[in-house]
């Protein structure tokens, strides 16, 4: 049997590796090693293991993405905590994902001060986000973990997964943002944030949904008096 060690091993960007049989002792010893800053991302899943290494152009659909989520949520007065990049794991189911964003919504008082996550306990993000630009996202993971929704943005099309029973299965519209075709306003401002820059689009992407939330009110129908 050949052993290597993991700094001998190098993922250049736009590529992954797929490791077979991994115990979970192994997978706590990687991401140990690897260390919190890091590019490289993981995802383990019954004893295999995925180490990614984004794209450059990976990072700006991140950014921009993760803030139109939080401009929509400060625009609709909801709360949320942010947690990014966590590494969210489970021992007792053998998973393990980190998504390229993900948001607390539903369950936002509860993450409030979290220095730790132990999803024994705490409930997984409410909201995940991936960007496929290196590979497609494994949602085995996710769907052990039991994540409710989760975004995948690749080549201008924002894809929304949501979690019914076992299995995932695509929606056109996100149960946490009802009102708005959450899979055309998003791409729509992706790539007006690369002609006139994330600021630009962000102001315009407000506009645009402080709009919409005054058409729907000024829409409502009263009930009649009594």
């Amino acid at each position: 049997m050949v052993t290597l060690q993991l700094r001998q091993i190098r993922v250049p960007p736009g590529q992954r590796i797929i490791l077979e049989d991994v115990s979970w002792q192994v997978f706590e010893a990687i991401l140990k090693e690897l260390g919190e800053h890091r590019g490289s991302r993981v995802a383990y899943s019954q004893g295999t293991l995925e180490i990614m290494a984004p794209l450059p152009e990976h990072e700006p659909s991140k950014v921009i993405i993760g803030d139109l989520v939080k401009a929509l949520l400060d625009e609709l007065d909801l709360n949320w905590e942010s947690l990014g990049s966590t590494t969210f794991k489970r021992k007792d189911i053998s998973a393990g994902i980190e998504p390229d964003d993900c948001f607390y919504i539903q369950n936002y008082k509860l993450m409030i001060g979290k220095d730790r996550i132990d999803l024994t306990v705490d409930p997984p993000p409410d909201l995940a986000i991936e960007i496929d630009v290196t590979s497609k996202t494994q949602i085995s993971a996710y769907k052990a973990l039991k994540v409710p929704e989760i975004w995948r943005y690749e080549s201008k099309n924002l894809e929304i997964s949501l979690l019914q029973g076992e299995q995932y299965v695509k929606s056109l519209i996100s149960p946490t943002f009802p009102s708005f075709s959450i899979t055309n306003l998003i791409p729509r401002f992706v790539e007006m944030a690369r002609t006139t820059g994330m600021s630009s689009a962000l102001k315009a992407f407000r506009q645009s949904v402080r709009e919409q939330i005054q058409d729907s009110q000024g829409n409502r129908i009263e009930p009649p008096a009594r």
